[in-house]
């Protein structure tokens, strides 16, 4: 797993293999592994909405808590892990970044 610190810096759009979607905060070493596991029938597709948000508040809450939370997979990754947004402070983080950015 990647251990370096990663600085989270755009918006994209996850759609699951059941077809519904959802938004993540992630960076373009994410986006990779994200277009990664399409390829490998992990996800149905992805696609980059929002380049080189802002980084507020919000981003740093919400990219402090990714850090902590989870590592960042190594090339040969095998399921995706779907990043938890709970009730409270991480998700009004989330909502937060999404509207700043005119998403949702």
């Amino acid at each position: 797993m990647i251990t370096k610190y990663q600085n989270l810096n755009l918006i994209e759009q996850i759609t699951r293999l059941d077809g519904t979607k959802y938004y993540e905060i992630a960076n373009i070493f994410m986006n990779g592994r994200a277009e990664l596991a399409v390829i490998r029938g992990l996800l149905k597709e992805v696609r980059i909405l929002q380049l080189n948000i802002a980084h507020s508040t919000a981003v740093d809450v919400y990219e402090k808590y990714i850090n902590e939370t989870y590592d960042f997979p190594e090339e040969d990754f095998t399921e995706w892990v779907e990043w938890q947004k709970p009730e409270g402070k991480i998700s009004d983080a989330v909502k937060e970044i999404l509207k700043a950015n005119h998403i949702g």
